[in-house]
């Protein structure tokens, strides 16, 4: 270890082209420095390896029996270092690996099949998992690694991560097609009286993203069923009397009827948020465009 610290590149390059050409002038102009830098660095050489490396002649210099053993380990040792310095060139399809996304069931319905698609056909080696999202895990997965993306709602998102925006979703009021007690035209304060489910993945709870929007319209909600998803919030309230708040991708659905109201309920961005180690990573950034494509269609 002492030696490798004491030897750097520009030295083990005046070596090498020493060995080669035999002359401290040629060597110079090679390099694009000094004739006087090139002997600085021989002295460098000559104590670092202990030996006088090279004998000056009339015509140049003659290279010692050690400093002719040194040529090839030399040669082999900068093209080395030149390969770390050179991009290997990206080809989707030859990238075999496993890519970890964590989403709720409404991006695996509305981006997942798309984002298949177009995977199979451009990087047909890369395998997929899809987990479903846990919201109280998104900082530490992609911090671990167990996850490579996220796609969620910014609200859940670390705000240390980047992020970019897939899509803009719009929230859509619906009831059982059967349901006649709730008029396919009604108001907010309306809907509000009416018992009501929030999807709330992976937490349980209550407040749905729509909750401090009725409270400041001066009408809360009354929410009674929290789900983890929102396939499950479509079945349950095709099958009673409830009301809920579905994204209009997932819509229409024959089994619920859509209720207009007076006011627009706010939309969300959804995004997806990756760790900063990942932001240049070539099969990540193909990954990202993809998913964009396929939000975009």
């Amino acid at each position: 270890m002492n030696l490798l610290s004491k030897i750097d590149i520009r030295q083990l390059q005046v070596l090498k082209a020493l060995l080669e050409k035999r002359n401290l002038s040629k060597v110079a102009d090679q390099l694009g420095i000094s004739q006087q830098a090139v002997s600085e660095q021989l002295k460098k050489l000559r104590h670092n390896f202990d030996d006088r490396l090279f004998i000056r002649t009339s015509n140049g210099v003659v290279p010692t029996p050690f400093a002719q053993s040194l040529q090839v380990k030399v040669t082999r040792a900068l093209a080395s270092i030149e390969d770390l310095l050179v991009a290997e060139e990206f080809d989707p399809k030859t990238i075999s690996t496993t890519f970890t996304i964590c989403s709720t069931d409404l991006e695996q319905t509305v981006i997942l099949p798309k984002f298949l698609t177009l995977l199979r056909k451009h990087a047909p080696k890369v395998k997929l998992a899809v987990k479903t999202l846990s919201l109280d895990d998104i900082d530490s997965s992609l911090l671990t690694g167990k996850v490579d993306l996220v796609i969620t709602n910014p609200m859940f998102a670390p705000n240390n991560y980047p992020s970019t925006t897939l899509y803009q979703e719009q929230y859509l009021c619906v009831a059982s097609k059967d349901n006649q007690d709730i008029a396919v035209q009604s108001s907010i304060s309306d809907v509000a009286k009416i018992p009501q489910l929030v999807v709330s993945p992976s937490r349980g709870e209550f407040s749905g993203a729509a909750n401090k929007w009725f409270a400041d319209q001066g009408h809360p909600r009354n929410v009674v069923l929290s789900v983890p998803t929102f396939t499950a919030a479509k079945a349950c309230i095709a099958h009673s009397d409830l009301c809920g708040f579905i994204p209009a991708r997932l819509l229409p659905d024959p089994t619920l009827k859509i209720i207009s109201l007076d006011k627009q309920v706010p939309g969300f961005d959804v995004i997806a948020v990756w760790h900063q180690r990942s932001s240049q990573d070539k099969l990540h950034t193909y990954i990202r465009e993809l998913l964009m494509q396929a939000a975009s269609e």
